[in-house]
């Protein structure tokens, strides 16, 4: 887009792998590709139509849309009664507000200038929105893990989102002005060289690359290691078997899911005219379709054993989620599955409605273009209209405790410089690398430029977050407890 937020010309090298005829697939692999060094060269040309500099304005049209009425929208297809408690975690912090208000950031950076290079967006890129989990080779690795947003979209959109959330946590954690610049400077500059590294990387040696444990521990300075090492042990304690005894518990002599009202509750009524046991048969029906032959195999020798509700994240809040526990072998051989519904993504607006009819599907396609290990058991389902999808509930996951009284404010862009390395990697994978290293180039001009945009949006942060504020002590949206 230009500066009036108009489409500008974007340099297209491989268009997005076409659904048609074996025609246009045997073209596309025939077609000449431009060399690195071409691409390279045609990114850099786009300054010449947006200037580096031009990514640190911020000016809100007169025309912006209330957020709170942006946020009421999103609640009239949510559960009525778990919107008030969303809405109570939003108000906890500015920050909880910024990471529940994914479709207010996305219509104020739709406003924006982009150079028109596309990638596989997040949509909801946020500091809080990474961490590590297992590999199907029971490997550690650090990345973003969580797609309900994934779509298709302008790569700045997610770095500027990521970078204003590192201004907002660091205001969060009491740092002063120069931390909260060199957080989201942090974040900018390591997505910049990661993708000018992985520009010139073969395609395959791309797609494997992974964050790893010990490449993460290797990039930390020495003083932030020691903290990474004790997330990492933690990560690999968070198995199923603990989710068996945290949420689980014998009742009747049967092991059971432990209510814990309103956050985790069973659900007795109907589906449809049928009982929760028919509806979730049907609805693993059509999600076994969805995995592979050998994943199939393996999920099919799990006995159902219980069904919950659970409400899970800040913005997902009100959005229907399950938790079915399975048991394999023995007590020792649990599995939990999350069930989470999938909506149109918040940036459908502006970009245009998702390729697949199903957003499970979109979600499913996202996440396993983009993540360097995707759960063994992602897939997707629908049921009476609803979009879902299906992901292990935990598997070795952890990331940073986002409490003021646990974060040394003095090592958390370090943190964020991992944030960056991993949305660079995302985006190269899904993208043109090189294009966009092209762009961004080798100077921190655009490291100063968005850390100057996400200062102005951590502002706008705290006056919508104010906003939502006056509109709970008015009357206008309930906030509930969650006890």
């Amino acid at each position: 887009m230009d500066l009036k937020g108009k489409p500008m010309t974007t340099i297209t090298t491989l268009p997005s792998l076409p659904e048609s005829t074996d025609t246009v697939l045997q073209a596309r692999f025939t077609a000449a590709r431009p060399a690195v060094a071409e691409r390279l060269a045609a990114g850099k040309a786009l300054r010449q139509q947006l200037a580096r500099r031009q990514h640190g304005v911020f000016a809100l049209p007169a025309t912006r849309q209330d957020p709170v009425a942006i946020l009421e929208a999103q609640a009239s297809s949510r559960l009525p009664e778990l919107v008030p408690i969303r809405y109570a975690r939003m108000l906890t912090s500015p920050f909880a507000f910024l990471r529940g208000a994914a479709a207010v950031m996305a219509h104020d950076l739709s406003t924006t200038a982009t150079t028109g290079l596309m990638v596989q967006a997040c949509g909801d890129m946020h500091v809080a929105n990474f961490g590590v989990f297992a590999s199907a080779e029971r490997n550690l690795v650090f990345g973003i893990n969580d797609f309900d947003e994934t779509q298709p979209g302008p790569w700045e959109w997610d770095l500027k989102r990521l970078a204003a959330s590192a201004v907002v946590a660091s205001r969060f954690f009491g740092a002063d002005r120069v931390l909260c610049e060199e957080a989201a400077r942090a974040c900018v500059q390591a997505y910049r060289k990661r993708m000018r590294q992985y520009a010139s990387m073969g395609h395959l040696a791309l797609w494997y690359t992974r964050i790893d444990e010990p490449a993460l521990l290797d990039a930390l300075p020495p003083e932030v290691r020691q903290r990474a090492r004790k997330i990492t042990s933690k990560a690999r304690q968070r198995t199923h078997l603990q989710v068996l005894d945290k949420l689980t518990d014998l009742v009747d002599a049967e092991q059971r899911i432990v209510e814990a009202r309103p956050l985790i509750v069973h659900e007795t009524h109907t589906v449809a005219g049928r009982t929760m046991t028919e509806a979730l048969e049907l609805f693993l029906q059509d999600y076994l379709s969805t995995l592979p032959p050998d994943r199939r195999q393996l999920l099919v020798r799990y006995q159902i054993l219980d069904v919950a509700r659970k409400v899970v994240g800040v913005g997902s809040v009100g959005t229907r989620c399950w938790v079915i526990f399975m048991l394999g072998v023995d007590n020792n051989d649990p599995l939990f599955l999350q069930v989470k519904e999938a909506q149109e993504s918040v940036l459908a607006p502006y970009v245009g409605p998702s390729a697949y009819a199903n957003h499970g599907h979109r979600v499913v396609v996202g996440q396993r273009l983009i993540q360097g290990a995707p759960d063994i058991f992602l897939g997707w389902a629908e049921q009476d209209g609803r979009h879902y999808y299906v992901r292990q509930l935990r598997d070795m996951k952890g990331g940073l405790e986002f409490d003021p009284g646990k974060v040394r404010v003095a090592n958390f862009p370090s943190y964020c410089m991992l944030c960056g390395w991993a949305l660079a990697l995302a985006h190269a994978k899904s993208g043109d690398a090189a294009l966009i290293a092209g762009y961004v180039g080798t100077s921190a001009a655009l490291d100063e430029s968005i850390a100057r945009f996400a200062l102005a949006y951590a502002d706008q942060t705290e006056r919508d977050y104010e906003a939502l504020t006056r509109a709970a002590r008015h009357g206008r949206i309930q906030v509930a407890g969650e006890e």
